[in-house]
């Protein structure tokens, strides 16, 4: 099937499993390369915590808060670095200070594109900085090979927020209550960071009913 599809992936960017799904589903595009799919990604807002504040919250507070102790936070946590070294990431949950608010770090993805999704993921889980601050932010575009002070400059402004925030309702109106969620041109197929051979059946099968469709 020799055509190039829109994949969207709904993710934010403090979720383990959307970095986690992200590896996925490279190797599940490279599984099916050579099948003739070839694919164009694009990653859109949502927020795990809306209500998060501008500056976010100290991580161990508010993880034992949500999962009902500290204790269970720390096995959750396992299991994500369990899961993240099955596709060669490092998680460092003791370097992870803070849960920020992830509005700045989306106007930086709908900036920058793809380029800085990566180093965000990267930063935050592996190097434990905090990605709901614009000076941190301007330099991870720096080190994506962007503009850090035209990052900088956005990020002072209120560029794209109205646009995050409107996309990230319509996700929710939707029906769509969970990240990594993946669409292909337009439609949604699943929520989860599922391995990359179901991954890549569930494009293939997709994509056959759509191009029959067509």
């Amino acid at each position: 099937m020799d055509r190039t599809w829109r994949l969207d992936v709904i993710s934010d960017a403090i979720c383990p499993w959307c970095w986690i799904g992200k590896h996925r589903m490279e190797r599940a595009i490279a599984l099916l390369e050579p099948e003739g799919f070839r694919f164009e990604v694009h990653w859109r807002p949502y927020q795990l915590n809306p209500d998060m504040p501008p500056e976010g919250v100290a991580r161990a507070a508010y993880r034992a808060a949500k999962f009902g102790s500290l204790e269970r936070s720390r096995q959750l946590d396992a299991q994500v670095a369990a899961a993240g070294r099955e596709v060669g990431l490092q998680f460092r949950h003791d370097l992870m200070a803070r849960t920020p608010n992830t509005i700045a770090a989306h106007r930086l993805i709908r900036w920058g594109g793809n380029a800085v999704v990566e180093p965000l993921f990267h930063a935050y889980f592996h190097a434990g900085r905090d990605i709901g601050d614009a000076e941190t932010l301007a330099a991870i575009a720096g080190e994506a090979g962007l503009d850090p002070a035209a990052a900088a400059s956005m990020l002072a402004g209120t560029e794209g927020e109205a646009e995050v925030r409107a996309e990230e309702a319509e996700f929710r109106r939707v029906g769509i209550d969970g990240v990594p969620s993946f669409a292909l041109e337009g439609h949604v197929l699943f929520s989860g960071a599922m391995p990359e051979d179901r991954m890549a059946d569930a494009f293939r099968r997709a994509a056959g009913i759509l191009a029959r469709a067509a």
